[in-house]
């Protein structure tokens, strides 16, 4: 759902190109004989032959069929935080993907706050502002759009761009945007998260629980932060969105754990696992091997622990990863 960007489409209308006030030798030569004949075949004002017709002075008028449905709004959209408003009711009232809203708010903190500004982006995309050293070149690979995309959409004529500008980047979402290596970020489900372990079973969800074993976290005396995925020791464990590794290895009670950030600017944790496949800085691709199942740290028996994370802060993962 995008209503709110796009304007309904209208009927297609016709116009007449007309061509008159010419002689036949001024004509180009490929219509002399057209125009003899269609003058031959009318035997009144405004005779038609195929996708042209004939006016009673021997005018030529062909018509074109010319698409009336508005363009995209290129207007970047703020969104005002009101009381109550979460990413997810957000997301789902404008119908912009979360992913989208944390992509083109980094530095986002939750709680939300009321009277913030969140900046969103029109159509599929993401909003960014510009660095110094940024191109039009270097923004196109890193979204996996065309140039001319980037420029044409932002009505801008200059090469150059200027360090605060800021600028909505059309992404195709059924293609989704490019680790830095120049390949696609998330192949397999473009847009949107894969389940790290294809057909488990959630064994505990998130939030608050009666799990004594669980920390204790916002208040609850006992809350989990993510979703338990049932597992065999040693099963693979695949990236749910493609991104770059910003931690791996020993930590607290996750044991031992990989932190992929996506190309969404969204953290994804997978935890208690018995070994890892990846190194901090690797560009990682949605569906590849970063370890195995284990039940390292705080745990009691083999399962993954997917937990989620906007700026340190847990996420319910269940509406996103498709476990």
């Amino acid at each position: 759902m995008r209503s709110y960007r796009f304007a309904s489409h209208a009927a297609v209308l016709l116009i007449a190109v007309v061509i008159s006030g010419y002689s036949a030798v001024d004509l180009n030569t490929s219509l002399v004989p057209r125009a003899v004949a269609l003058q031959a075949e009318a035997s009144n004002e405004g005779a038609q032959s195929g996708d042209v017709a004939l006016g009673r002075d021997g005018t030529i008028i062909k018509p074109l069929s010319i698409p009336t449905s508005a363009l995209a709004n290129h207007k970047l959209i703020y969104y005002t935080v009101h009381d109550g408003d979460t990413l997810d009711s957000i997301a789902r009232a404008l119908g912009v993907p979360l992913r989208e809203i944390t992509w083109s708010n980094p530095g986002l903190r939750l709680p939300l706050k009321v009277g913030q500004t969140l900046k969103l982006p029109p159509v599929p995309g993401v909003v960014i502002v510009v660095k110094a050293g940024d191109s039009p070149a270097s923004l196109a690979a890193t979204y996996g759009v065309d140039e001319t995309t980037i420029l044409g959409f932002n009505h801008i004529r200059a090469p150059q761009l200027t360090p605060g500008l800021i600028l909505v980047i059309p992404v195709d979402p059924l293609v989704g945007p490019n680790l830095v290596t120049g390949v696609q970020a998330d192949p397999t489900a473009p847009g949107g998260l894969m389940c790290p372990i294809p057909g488990s079973k959630i064994i505990q969800k998130f939030g608050p629980t009666s799990f004594a074993i669980e920390p204790s976290y916002g208040g609850y005396l006992h809350f989990h932060t993510g979703v338990d995925l049932l597992a065999e020791y040693g099963t693979p464990i695949v990236a749910a969105a493609g991104g770059k590794v910003t931690a791996a290895g020993n930590a607290d009670y996750f044991g031992i754990r990989v932190e992929i950030t996506d190309s969404y600017g969204l953290v994804e944790i997978y935890a208690h696992m018995s070994e890892v496949t990846v190194k901090v800085g690797d560009a990682v691709q949605q569906g590849q091997k970063i370890g195995f199942v284990g039940s390292t740290g705080l745990s009691v028996g083999s399962h993954l622990h997917l937990q989620f994370e906007v700026g340190g802060v847990p996420t319910d993962p269940t509406p996103l990863a498709g476990c």
